[in-house]
């Protein structure tokens, strides 16, 4: 048994001897394969480097070859362009060279032609002299011959003569000063006339007339038994605190506040809209809501000054004044609202500054304060200018706003474009049909005067006030009166409406005068 284990390990070991020694030939003979394939390979690319070299090296020869000759060419060139710069010079050099001496030889003929004329100049300057000695002693002689053959002095001569002269020349004069007056005027109105459209078409402010009475609602009559209370001493008490007249009548659920002041009748239309909703109405509690009202009123008017102020863009202004523009809204004259007419004034002065080139800010802060005196008077004695200047001038106000507010009621000349801006946009607010109401007994009285005033002058033969009052038509005795004493008549008439006739914006005076002739043939 050993000994058949041992047979078959030598077996064993015999045959992995064998079989190593023949893997190991077999090995031996592909790596002397591969050996030689890759030799084969390495020629292969050996030879593709030398080609690619020899290729290469020929690429460099023509690029080297290729940029020499550009380099050749570029230098032929660069010689080429350089000689005919060269060239040009040398012309523009001698071509100057001959402008020089043709120059040089003018200013030579030039100089020789001055020196013969100056010495020519000389020579008729003596001349002229002689010759004005030689005129004056023939003069002196003619007027010594003319003084002794007329009997007249050299002074008096020249007198008599300007004196006919000037006679001859009056009418001339006359008619020359005429006619450029006339075209003064046809321009200025010409301007003043597009000024006036392009402000009115470039504006268009509305228009609410202001009433008298208010009306207060109320959900039942019973409560106008509250309202004038025990004997009447709620009624008392408001119109006593409110300063205006409470009507109550028959009108269902209404009663009518009543007042000239817009102020005092806005603030009492709130109180009693107030103490309606509150229902306690009593005079503690009148007293009360009153000042509660009147707080919020007053804070209202000075908020509604600075925002118009503000849209304005005019500068700063006092608070005081701004409190006072405010009130405006209510304050009233001839039906129009104070502050509408203010503003309305303001821009439409404005636009007219512009037109003119002058200060627009200046003109619409003077159009804002011309009036400003109107939200003092029915609280201080006196007019509403004498009262708005003297509160302008307290906060130290342009000259021009002081000017504007004498200015627009005649009280002063105007001395600027804006100030001349404001008094035009105050007559055309004020004057525009629509704009304000009068009562008809005094529209009648002012027509009346109006007329007789024209009719009173010497050779008027009728008048006749049309325009609602605004303008007022002369017709005149053509022989008693000439075209120049028609153009006085007219002033003195205007002048003495002026003085003589209280109205709003301006009336016209038209004075006319014509001569018929009439003859029948028979």
């Amino acid at each position: 048994m050993l000994n058949e284990i041992l047979l078959g390990g030598g077996t064993a070991i015999v045959s992995g001897v064998v079989g190593f020694y023949i893997s190991k030939k077999l090995t031996s003979a592909n790596f002397d394969i591969y050996k030689q394939q890759a030799v084969a390979k390495a020629n292969v690319i050996e030879n593709e480097a030398q080609a690619l070299l020899e290729r290469a090296r020929i690429k460099s020869l023509e690029i080297e070859h290729e940029a020499k000759k550009s380099f050749d060419n570029a230098k032929q060139k660069a010689k080429a362009d350089m000689s005919q710069r060269e060239d040009a010079l040398v012309r523009k050099e001698q071509n100057f060279e001959h402008f020089k001496q043709a120059e040089e030889a003018k200013i030579q003929d030039d100089s020789v032609a001055i020196k013969v004329k100056k010495v020519n100049l000389q020579r008729n300057e003596k001349s002229l002299a002689s010759l004005q000695e030689k005129y004056e002693k023939k003069i002196d002689e003619a007027l010594h011959v003319i003084e002794h053959s007329a009997g007249m002095t050299q002074e008096e001569a020249k007198a008599s003569l300007l004196k006919k002269v000037e006679y001859k020349a009056r009418g001339d004069i006359a008619h020359i000063v005429r006619r450029y007056e006339n075209e003064a005027k046809e321009e200025g109105e010409r301007k003043a006339n597009f000024i006036l459209a392009q402000a009115t078409s470039r504006f268009a402010g509305e228009f609410a007339s202001e009433r008298l009475t208010n009306l207060v609602h109320l959900d039942n009559d019973e409560l106008k038994g509250r309202i004038i209370g025990k004997e009447g001493r709620n009624i008392k008490a408001l119109e006593t605190l409110l300063g205006v007249d409470i009507i109550i009548d028959d009108t269902p659920n209404a009663i009518l506040v009543s007042s000239f002041n817009l102020y005092r009748r806005a603030i009492a239309t709130k109180t009693l809209q107030l103490l309606i909703e509150d229902g306690r109405i009593q005079p503690a509690r009148i007293e009360e809501i009153y000042k509660k009202v009147t707080n919020e009123f007053e804070g209202k008017i000075l908020a509604e000054g600075e925002e118009l102020v503000s849209e304005l863009n005019i500068g700063v202004m006092h608070p005081d004044l701004m409190r006072l523009i405010g009130r405006l809204r209510y304050r009233a004259s001839y039906g129009q609202n104070a502050l509408a007419h203010t503003l309305e004034v303001a821009h439409l002065a404005g636009i007219m500054t512009a037109e003119m080139g002058g200060d627009i800010k200046l003109a619409k802060r003077a159009g804002l304060l011309h009036d400003i005196g109107k939200a003092l008077t029915h609280d201080h004695d006196g007019n509403h200018v004498d009262l708005g200047a003297e509160i302008c001038n307290r906060y130290n106000e342009s000259e021009v706003v002081i000017n504007a507010i004498y200015a627009h009621h005649g009280q002063q000349e105007i001395n600027s474009i804006e100030c001349g801006a404001v008094c035009a946009a105050d007559a055309l607010s004020a004057a525009r049909p629509g704009a304000r109401r009068e009562v008809l007994e005094s529209f009648l009285k002012r027509v009346t005067e109006i007329e007789e005033i024209a009719s009173s002058h010497s050779g008027v033969k009728q008048a006749y006030a049309i325009n609602a009052g605004r303008e007022v038509r002369v017709i005149v005795n053509a022989t008693l009166i000439n075209d120049d004493e028609s153009i006085l008549m007219a002033r003195e008439i205007a002048k003495e409406i002026e003085e003589r006739v209280q109205y709003p914006g301006e009336i016209k005076v038209n004075v006319i005068r014509e001569s018929r002739a009439i003859e029948y043939a028979k």
